[in-house]
């Protein structure tokens, strides 16, 4: 009974140091590839509550204590909402304690990076507890998603633009024959790729025997400023590349497809998706890997030390400028604890503050009755237009950062 006692422990304790172990690697190596899968568990999770959760919401006294019972269509998106309540307080807390980390020796470097299965298990608290919550606060928070979300998209334009200028300069800094063709054959393709898919819009949102006139500024309007791009670009006093243009033309077309693609499907000019009433799960399940990846590509481009939005550090702050001696080597790992960190935690966590309130929306269709089809996914007059004013600001966007060196020539942008 001793021995197998012995045993049990010992096989408890090599688990133990084996998930120690485990845990200690991604914290080492992978922490922003393990926040990102937190955040995509979340989606799942809202998922399968979004879809089997009404009916023991609609038993708790503290959510249905209506004198009527909502519809479950109401059930599916307070579910979906609280799990992202307790995800934007999860990511925002986080946020709030890593502001002003400058460098690797600050003990809130170690937090960022480890104590993962504290991590795991505070987040699952945060997601229960917001069950216990009033519907009241529940409210306020779906009523904040929405400008929360499209803050959420501003920034993603923001990485964006700071993404397409970085790789136009990294290729023309390369100054060989090679990469400038590489530079004509992509900006052709992104043009190639922007006007075949708006022929391919008006097909599929300006049926025939139809008044589809908004749609046709939508689209008209997105082409047009793929023109302003190109002219505003190669104008001589802005001497700009193409390149960038042309990824940005794509994109507002891309935005102005998504925008179309959430019309009501008993709106007549939306030929792709007319009289559908639900989506598939193909749909749905494209919809949240969609989701994902904006998330993904934003915290990535937030946590690069490349990016704008990081901390500032030299370029060469990670190697020393003189070879390390023998006698150095004592203050090696002091001087690596010492090391600047190279992007800002608080705002590589506000990015999945805002993506939770962006994923709620998305899921309920920005808290929109849409003709009673509770499983469709961003569908409503809401998400067109936040879609449809998200390109109009990208587009906004790029402009100024083109012309903003002339009119304030004495600032470094």
């Amino acid at each position: 009974m001793f021995a197998a006692s012995c045993l049990a422990s010992c096989c408890a304790a090599c688990a133990c140091e084996a998930c120690r172990s485990v845990v200690s690697e991604i914290g080492r190596r992978s922490a922003r590839i393990a926040y990102c899968g937190l955040f995509a568990f979340s989606l799942i999770v809202s998922w399968i509550l979004r879809e089997a959760a009404a009916p023991l919401m609609e038993k708790i006294p503290w959510i249905n204590h209506f004198h009527q019972t909502p519809d479950r269509e109401w059930f599916e998106t307070d579910a979906v909402l609280r799990v992202s309540l307790g995800n934007f307080l999860f990511f925002t807390t986080f946020a709030i304690i890593m502001i002003g980390v400058k460098n690797q020796k600050d003990p809130r470097d170690q937090l960022h990076h480890g104590g993962w299965m504290l991590k795991i298990v505070s987040w699952c608290l945060s997601i229960i507890l917001m069950f216990f919550l009033p519907n009241g606060i529940v409210s306020f928070y779906e009523t904040i998603s929405r400008f929360g979300s499209g803050l959420f998209l501003l920034v993603q334009v923001v990485l964006l633009l700071d993404f397409v200028h970085e790789w136009n300069d990294r290729w023309v800094r390369k100054n060989e024959q090679f990469w400038y063709i590489a530079l004509f054959v992509v900006s052709l393709a992104c043009y190639v790729a922007t006007f075949s898919f708006s022929g391919l819009l008006f097909h599929w949102f300006t049926p025939s025997g139809h008044d589809c006139e908004l749609n046709t500024f939508f689209i008209v309007m997105t082409l047009i400023l793929a023109f302003v791009f190109a002219i505003v670009v190669l104008h001589p006093a802005v001497g700009g590349s193409i390149l960038p243009a042309s990824v940005i033309s794509l994109y507002c077309t891309y935005l102005c497809y998504n925008g179309l693609n959430s019309e009501p499907r008993d709106y007549e000019c939306n030929g792709l998706h007319r009289d559908s009433k639900a989506s598939p799960t193909g749909t749905l399940a494209f919809g949240l890997l969609t989701t994902v990846l904006s998330v993904v590509y934003s915290a990535v481009r937030a946590g690069s030390s490349t990016t704008f939005l990081a901390e500032s550090s030299s370029p060469d702050a990670d190697k020393p400028l003189l070879p390390l001696n023998k006698v150095d080597e004592p203050d090696e790992k002091k001087d690596e604890a010492a090391r600047p960190v190279k992007y800002s935690y608080a705002f590589f966590h506000i990015i999945f503050s805002l993506a939770s309130m962006y994923s709620a929306m998305l899921l309920t269709g920005w808290s929109t009755s849409v003709g009673g089809s509770g499983k469709l996914v961003d569908v409503g007059w809401p998400s067109v237009w936040v879609r449809i004013v998200t390109g109009w600001a990208t587009a906004a966007l790029y402009i100024w950062s083109l012309v903003a060196p002339l009119l304030f020539p004495e600032r470094e942008f």
